[in-house]
């Protein structure tokens, strides 16, 4: 093989394209599932190549912290190092560490000829001394680590501030069990459009095109994903299905919708939930969905998504900051609103583990603010006895269960009230919200609360 044919190679292999992923997410702060799809639609990949540069960038991102506690001993002078070494250095020892089937011997090869390819003879000695290095000496134990909440955080590769404060807000048991829930597989998940086509015929349709699903546990329009991939079926492209977290399933139903009703979503990108509402006015007989968001390029994502779900004629959707909609509408304006508020996203961790990585707890404080300011505004729009549903996909108490006491506090003309569940399961606790945790079912961590405005005779 030439040269020029085997830089080719090394340059579209699944580790070197990985490295570029990481180095990316770290420099750019970028998404990893963006960066993912970024570097798939450009490059000619087989599935096998797709499915393990996904592994390797999920891995190395979950597990972060636990290979730098592992690799640092064997690096000098690491704040010289340049950041995509520093990269490959932890997608090797990721493999090394987590990856059975991969022989030792071809994640070193593989590791000095990306670094003679990106670097220069200095670089590939570097990384191959360093891999070596490792490999000669027994993994460094987590029990060195004498403080405990250290340990938790490099064992999960979870920020120290983050280890406290689930430790904090849950007992310990269900703290290992959220830390580990966020260390294991994702899964694709996807709803029905039942307005499109039934349970069944969707399971059988999917059967055809080869994706292996079953039926979720959580809501009854969910189909959880065993194999395949579902955006290349007919049935996706149609807006059949479309991917959704099944814990997000459950938003829609707890509006309780009925025919002719005016709903206001007032954060409604990607728009999952939006045409989740929209569906199931559909079914109803009808009725509208005002939407918006605060961004020009997500309002576009929700009018794709309505499109591709046939439910565009149901969904109104505009660019508007929801902080500001008290001054576009009038009192009591809507049946039911939906604010599913803008939030630290740490329930998603399993999904994007970069998130963990980028929030601060000062994030968690400043959003707080926003969700009690966007829950002020749409409050005097919903009708007396209507309903408000609050979700977030989130874990911390700070902008889930302390948001709706400081709303309560101040608006006596709300009270809470059970979430509605059309689902076999029942997970409210004491105030009626549910709060899933990732280890109960496999789903995001996620909030949902239900809001009625009382009447004026109450």
């Amino acid at each position: 093989m030439d040269n020029s044919k085997k830089n080719n190679k090394i340059k579209t292999s699944s580790r070197y394209l990985a490295t570029e992923i990481l180095e990316n997410m770290e420099a750019e702060q970028a998404y990893s599932n963006l960066e993912l799809n970024r570097v798939i639609k450009k490059q000619d990949l087989s599935k096998q190549e797709i499915n393990l540069l996904t592994q390797l960038v999920y891995g190395v991102t979950q597990h972060k912290m636990t290979i730098d506690y592992y690799l640092d001993p064997y690096l000098k002078k690491k704040n010289k190092i340049q950041n995509w070494v520093i990269q490959l250095l932890r997608l090797s020892v990721y493999q090394l560490v987590y990856l059975d089937r991969i022989p030792d011997r071809a994640v070193l090869n593989e590791a000095v000829n990306i670094a003679k390819e990106r670097g220069h003879k200095g670089i590939s000695g570097l990384v191959n001394g360093v891999l070596r290095n490792f490999l000669r000496n027994p993994l460094r134990s987590l029990d060195d680590i004498s403080d405990k909440e250290e340990r938790l955080s490099v064992q999960y590769s979870m920020p120290l501030w983050l280890v406290k404060k689930i430790g904090n807000q849950y007992d310990e048991s269900e703290q290992l069990a959220i830390l580990d829930a966020f260390l294991e597989e994702s899964h694709t998940s996807i709803r029905v459009n039942t307005h499109l086509i039934s349970i069944e015929e969707a399971i059988k349709g999917l059967d055809e095109e080869g994706i292996q699903v079953e039926r979720s546990q959580v809501s009854q329009l969910g189909l959880k994903v065993k194999s395949g991939h579902v955006v290349d079926t007919s049935l996706f492209r149609e807006g059949k299905i479309t991917i959704q977290d099944e814990s997000s399933m459950l938003v829609a139903p707890a509006l309780d919708i009925e025919e002719g009703f005016t709903i206001l979503d007032a954060c409604a990108a990607p728009g999952g939930k939006t045409t989740h509402i929209a569906s199931e006015l559909a079914l109803k007989g009808g009725g509208i969905v005002k939407a918006f968001d605060l961004y020009d390029h997500k309002v576009s994502l929700v009018k794709q998504n309505a499109k591709r779900q046939q439910v565009e004629k149901l969904i109104d959707v505009e660019k508007y900051d929801a902080r500001k909609l008290s001054e576009k509408f009038s009192e009591g304006t809507f049946d039911r609103i939906l604010v599913d508020a803008p939030c630290s996203g740490l329930g998603l961790m399993r999904r994007k583990p970069e998130i963990k990585y980028t929030k601060t707890p000062e994030d968690i404080i400043a959003l707080k603010f926003l969700q009690l300011e966007i829950l002020d505004s749409v409050s005097s729009l919903l009708k007396p006895g209507g309903k408000l549903v609050y979700s977030t996909c989130t874990i911390t108490k700070e902008e889930n269960k302390e948001v709706i006491e400081e709303f309560l506090d101040y608006h006596g003309n709300f009270e809470q009230i059970p979430v509605k569940l059309n689902e076999s399961m029942d997970t409210h606790d004491e105030e009626g919200s549910i709060s899933l945790l990732p280890h109960q079912y496999g789903t995001d961590g996620f909030f949902i609360c239900t809001l009625r405005k009382k009447r004026i005779q109450e």
